[in-house]
């Protein structure tokens, strides 16, 4: 069953941050963005970038990227089909985010993941 896309916000406090999260919610959105940060990709230069999306996982964050108007699908005719994405103008708003949520990623990682290689030669 498909995720309710944006319901109405009640403008509570807190709402417009509910919005923004609702837009990069999910595992894949926020890091497609941030390798998107970089330039246009193709699918496969996407795929290669997060190894661990299935193909249709992809495909559906990235249809719901677009449709939310954060990243532009590019299609030309040739065959193969060659498709390109890249941020918009509304996505590319979203760097000062995402360039935060990966410095406070770089910071803490080693309080949820694998510790950086600096702080393993330190353990050492």
């Amino acid at each position: 069953m498909a995720k309710a896309r944006h319901s109405r916000f009640d403008c509570a406090p807190g709402c417009s941050v509910e919005a923004a999260i609702g837009l990069i919610d999910g595992k894949w959105k926020s890091i497609i963005l941030f390798h998107l940060l970089s330039g246009t990709l193709r699918f496969s230069e996407i795929r290669r970038h997060i190894a661990n999306v299935t193909p249709r996982m992809l495909t559906n964050q990235l249809r719901e990227l677009e449709e939310d108007a954060l990243i532009e699908r590019k299609v030309y005719a040739q065959v193969p089909p060659k498709v390109e994405y890249s941020l918009s103008p509304l996505g590319r708003s979203m760097e000062p985010v995402l360039l935060a949520l990966k410095a406070w990623g770089d910071a803490h990682i080693g309080l949820y993941g694998k510790p950086h290689a600096a702080e393993r030669a330190d353990a050492a």
